[in-house]
């Protein structure tokens, strides 16, 4: 299995408009957090530890899948 890169949400806008929304009035310590908690529940949603180290060196800068 490999990293999807190509366009894959549906009502992209409309998901980063709801991710901007679920940050807003937190603080910047908040925001933070809030984003680790994210990644570590999609993290646990992708589940493959192979799709996932190719996101972090993606994430990173270090290669393309």
């Amino acid at each position: 299995m490999s990293l999807n890169t190509q366009p894959n949400i549906a009502d992209a806008d409309g998901f980063y408009a709801a991710l901007l929304a679920a940050h807003r009035g937190l603080t910047e310590a908040e925001s933070h957090a809030m984003n680790a908690r994210l990644v570590l529940v999609l993290a646990n949603h992708v589940g493959s530890r192979a799709v996932l180290d190719q996101a972090l060196a993606l994430a990173r800068g270090e290669s393309r899948p």
